[in-house]
Order: structure tokens, then sequence, then C-alpha cells
């Protein structure tokens, strides 16, 4: 039952996205990352182009042997919606960005950060400024680059939680008139500590053929309709009941 369940909380991970914003205009190329869960690791992969953008996330879990691999597109001209390969079915889902904020309202966490700014801090050969930004439920600390893109690019192709891309932290980090795109993040919270840690930069202009789904990928629809608000009730009690067994010894 905890591998359904693990793998579970990874598509819901995966599948969660928040209202895009406008990537730096004065970028294109990619960004890659590394991502250290309680559970496994992850490499990321950000590519952005002039009018669309993607991340490839490919995770491995404890206890499950075959590696989770996924895709998300962004374009500019839709920027409501997003599309999701799913390479090991050979599959592609499209997603409306605003019912995944909705959804996304089920996960319980405080956003009301306070923000302390630590100064400059050279990482990886990045000059960063390094922050932390703690809440009732969290602690992140980030170390953000002018020089490689702003924040707002970070939170477009994020498929990290909500805790990472919600408006509560992207007003602390404007309101405290600093930006950036994280070199390095630390974040805390009630299942455990997770890092990310960019490893490596290259500006290209990306072929357009890397924005479109693939030849021979079949669409998968779905016919559910938006929540309410029972149903939302129902589904948080859900999940705190599966948090409970998860943290049972």
């Amino acid at each position: 039952m905890k591998r359904i369940i693990t793998r579970g909380a990874i598509l819901i991970l995966l599948g969660t996205i928040l209202i895009p914003a406008p990537a730096r205009a004065d970028f294109n190329g990619r960004i890659t990352m590394d991502l250290t869960m309680p559970n496994g690791q992850a490499m990321l992969a950000y590519l952005f182009g002039r009018n669309d953008q993607r991340m490839d996330m490919t995770t491995r879990l404890e206890r499950i042997p075959d590696p989770l691999e996924t895709t998300v597109i962004t374009r500019k001209t839709d920027p409501d919606r997003a599309i999701i390969l799913n390479h090991k079915a050979g599959t592609y889902t499209r997603i409306n960005l605003r019912d995944a904020l909705e959804q996304a309202t089920l996960v319980d966490f405080d956003q009301n950060y306070k923000l302390r700014n630590l100064g400059r801090k050279n990482i990886s050969d990045y000059e960063t400024t390094h922050i932390v930004l703690e809440s009732r439920t969290d602690r992140i600390e980030m170390w953000l680059s002018r020089d490689v893109a702003d924040f707002q690019t970070f939170r477009l192709l994020q498929a990290q939680s909500p805790r990472l891309s919600n408006t509560g932290l992207a007003q602390a980090i404007t309101g405290a008139g600093v930006d950036g795109f994280p070199i390095r993040i630390v974040q805390i919270n009630e299942t455990g500590t997770i890092t990310m840690q960019v490893t490596g930069v290259e500006s290209m202009q990306p072929p357009r053929s890397e924005f479109r789904v693939p030849d021979g990928y079949s669409e998968v629809t779905g016919t559910r309709r938006p929540l309410d608000t029972t149903q939302k009730e129902h589904l948080r009690e859900v999940m705190e009941k599966i948090k409970q067994f998860e943290t049972t010894p």
C-alpha cells in the first residue's frame, strides 16, 4: 500500500503546475538541476525557447525499480494550459493550469513567509543573493542569481509541490526587492528535507521540435469536473489519513 501512496504522491508532484508567467525574454537555452528527496532522487532539465518552455524530469524512488520519466511543455500563446508527456505509456495529456491551481489548495501549508536576506554568496561560480523564507510549516533557503534568469522563470516549469511556486512565496521575494533563478534550494517541512542544485546552464536556441508531442503518442483525455466544496473537504481528510499512515513507524 505504501508503494501505491508514494507513486501517487509523485504523480501529484509532477502534475501540479501553477499559473505561468512569461519567461525572461533574453534567456534561451537549457538549465539542468539535481533534486534530492527523502525517498529518492531526480534529474531535471529546463529548456527555454522563444515561445515555448519544456521541463524533463527523471525520478528514481526507493523500492521502485523503474524510473519515472515525465515531460511538461507550456506555450506563451496558450499560457493557461500545459501538455504532460508520459514517455513510458507513449501518451500525452492537456491540463488546464487554472484547474491545477485550484487543486493545489488541497495541500495544507502556511504561505505567510518571513524573509531574511543573508547577503551575497558565490555558489558554483555564480554570484547569488542568499535568502531564507520561514512560515509556520516551511523553511526554504535559496541562493538566487540574476546571471541565469529571474524567479518567475523558475516558477514557470516548476514541477515540485506548490510550496515552491505559490503566490505568497513569490510576493515575499518580490517585496524584499530580490530576484533571480535559484542556483541552490534547501526546503524543510514535515515530509523531510529536499535539496535542488543547478548543475549546468547552456545558452542556445533549442530546435522547435523539442516542444512538439512526439510522433506516435496518443492523447489521454479526461472528463472529470472541477471538485466542489464537499469533494475538496473529503480529499483533505483522505490526505491527512495518508500523512498519518506514512509517519507511523
